[in-house]
Formats: C-alpha cells, sequence, structure tokens
C-alpha cells in the first residue's frame, strides 16, 4: 500500500477564497464580515475539486493521502485569535466532509487555530474536536504563527508543554509546517517553509524534549529541511552541546518525509536518515507543480524518486506504508478497521 503522508487541500472552491476575504475585510469593517460560516459548498463541488489530487494518485500508483488544509492558507499571523479559529474550524470541516466522500483516497489531518503570542494550551479544544469527533489522524502545528518573524518562543520551551501532553494523551503525531511568510526576506515555499524544517530540527537538538515527552512524534517534512544536507554539522553541534548522538537523542521521535524533488536529494536522504525515520509523501498539487524539462515528469512525482534507490523490499514497504502506520497509529488502527 502507497500512503503519501503529505498531502494539502489546495484546489479549494472559490467560495472558500471569498469568505476568506470577507473575512479579513471584517478587520477593518465589521459591516464587510460575511453574514454565516456556511459556505454553500456542495459535496458535489468537494469532490469535483479535488479530481486533480485523485487523478495524480491514480497515474502515480498512490493509495492513500493524509489531506490537510493548505499549509500557506493557514495564514495564523493574520487577524486574531477569533478570526484564527473560525477559519480553522472551517477549514478542517471542509478536509472532513472530503474524507467522508472519499474515504478510501483521503484520511484527514488538521490545522490549528494558532495566533502569535496565544498559548498553544488555546488549540486544544479544537485539537479534541478533529480527533475525537472528526477522526482526524494528526495535525499540523506551526513553530511561527508569526510569519517569518519567529516571536514565539521555541519549540523546547514549556510554552508548548500543554499542547504536548494533549498530542500524547490523544496519541497523534504532529508535522512541523510553517504557513505563509509576511516576511518579504523569505519566499514562503522555496525559503520559509525551509528555514522553518532546519530551525525546528535545531530547535530541537538544543534541548531535551523528549526526555519530557517520549511517546512525542514529530514529522518534519520537505526531506528535513538543510537537515540531512548538514548532518555532520548537527551531530558536530550535538557533540558540542553535551547532548547524546543524535540517534539517541532525537530518531526516537522525529521523522522526515520525501518532499524532495529530485533524485539525488531522496538518495541523500536514504543514505544519511535511516529507513526506519523516512516516510513516503509527496505534497502533490502543492509548492512545485511544474514538470522538470530534465525527466519529463513531475517534479513532485516522489515516487518515482523512491522507486530508483536502492533499497531492500521490506525496507521499500517502510517507507512507502509500515512507518506512517506506525507513526500514526489512529491510521493504522482506521486501516484495520476497514480490512486494509
Amino acid at each position: 500500500m502507497i500512503i503519501d503522508i503529505h498531502g494539502h487541500y489546495t484546489t479549494e472552491p472559490q467560495a472558500l477564497h471569498t469568505f476568506r476575504d470577507k473575512q479579513l475585510a471584517g478587520l477593518a469593517d465589521s459591516a464587510r464580515k460575511p453574514g454565516s460560516a456556511d459556505l454553500g459548498i456542495t459535496d458535489e463541488t468537494l469532490v469535483k475539486s479535488v479530481e486533480p489530487q485523485l487523478k495524480f494518485q491514480k497515474e502515480r500508483g498512490g493509495d492513500l493521502t493524509i489531506f490537510s488544509p493548505r499549509a500557506g492558507g493557514m495564514a495564523h499571523h493574520v487577524g486574531t485569535e477569533a478570526v484564527s479559529l473560525e477559519w480553522t474550524r472551517i477549514c478542517n470541516d471542509l478536509i472532513y466532509r472530503i474524507c467522508k466522500l472519499l474515504p478510501d483516497s483521503f484520511v484527514g489531518v488538521g490545522q490549528l487555530p494558532q495566533s502569535p503570542g496565544v498559548s498553544p494550551k488555546n488549540c486544544i479544544p479544537e485539537l479534541e474536536r478533529i480527533v475525537k469527533e472528526l477522526g482526524f489522524v494528526g495535525v499540523n502545528l506551526n513553530p511561527d504563527p508569526s510569519g517569518g518573524y519567529w516571536t514565539d518562543p521555541p519549540l523546547i520551551d514549556k510554552w508548548w508543554y500543554p499542547l504536548y501532553e494533549k498530542l500524547c494523551e490523544l496519541d497523534v503525531p504532529a508535522m512541523i509546517h510553517v504557513s505563509s511568510s509576511c516576511n518579504p526576506n523569505f519566499h514562503h515555499t522555496g525559503a520559509h517553509y525551509i528555514n522553518g524544517d532546519t530551525t525546528a530540527f535545531m530547535q530541537l537538538i538544543q534541548g531535551n524534549l523528549f526526555k519530557d515527552f517520549p511517546t512525542l512524534r514529530f514529522v518534519i517534512p520537505h526531506g528535513g529541511g538543510a537537515v540531512p544536507y548538514h548532518w555532520g554539522r548537527y551531530r558536530g553541534l550535538a557533540q558540542d552541546m553535551k547532548r547524546p548522538l543524535l540517534k539517541d537523542h532525537l530518531l526516537k521521535n522525529v521523522f522526515f518525509d520525501t518532499c524532495v524533488y529530485h533524485l539525488p536529494g531522496i538518495e541523500l536522504l536514504s543514505k544519511v536518515i535511516p529507513v526506519d525515520n523516512i516516510l513516503f509523501a509527496s505534497e502533490m498539487v502543492g509548492a512545485v507543480k511544474g514538470i522538470d524539462p530534465e525527466t519529463g515528469h513531475h517534479y513532485d512525482d516522489t515516487k518515482r524518486y523512491v522507486d530508483q534507490l536502492r533499497l531492500s523490499e521490506k525496507d521499500r514497504l517502510k517507507i512507502f506504508e509500515g512507518n506512517a502506520r506506525r507513526v500514526y497509529p489512529r491510521l493504522d488502527a482506521l486501516l484495520k478497521k476497514r480490512g486494509r
């Protein structure tokens, strides 16, 4: 079974964008706020909207995508905490509806109603709702709700602990995923995303978070940003800080996906990071949509790269399915219930 753990709803109906425009306009003029959170989006419209994902899933040999709201659309730096909560619930509810309509193709992961300077514990009610009521198997956690200015404490700070406690209680992993950038120095997908991945890993090196939360699990997307390429640097920094070896310090709790858009990058990832810590993902219809003129295939057709790795069938199965079922135990339970 081919499980893609990193999919975003990037083909939303126009009605969602219209609502968001009105919601943000209402920050300046309350008379311009939308009168209702009912978007008027039919089930038929939702199914049609994800036809691009379904087409690529079928053509590329995928079976199931872990699906979440558009990462850049979370935009936690925009508006108030109340605006973030309303927007988050609307986006999560759309994911839920898609997963109910197309359960063989999509399983839900949610966003959180984060807001700069607001305690992460305020996100707990929505986290509980999406897991207990909507059946989501994970969550996206933004380490920088400020949108490129990093004004909140690092991930190892006790500021985040109430949320971590709930993640452990619910036994769901968090993908560490920033949102859009409002800092003109950082292009959101080309710089801010990769900065976020790399920064999160370095923060984790600096602390002892998993001593306090031994069952907490993080997925760092986009192949870990700069981490695999500079593995020697991070090993050396950890050593200088008198931290344990990285395999003992972090790799029981931190995992990486394969959203790396060329074969040499995937080869490097597989050589540096243990196979037990690599989960298949593509983020298709996401950050990079074009066709590579050197190969004639889409950049984000990452299965094609993994297929070319020199792996045993046992290890290949781990990357495509086994590791996802282990890191996302609620996904494993759901699939077993369905006989898959």
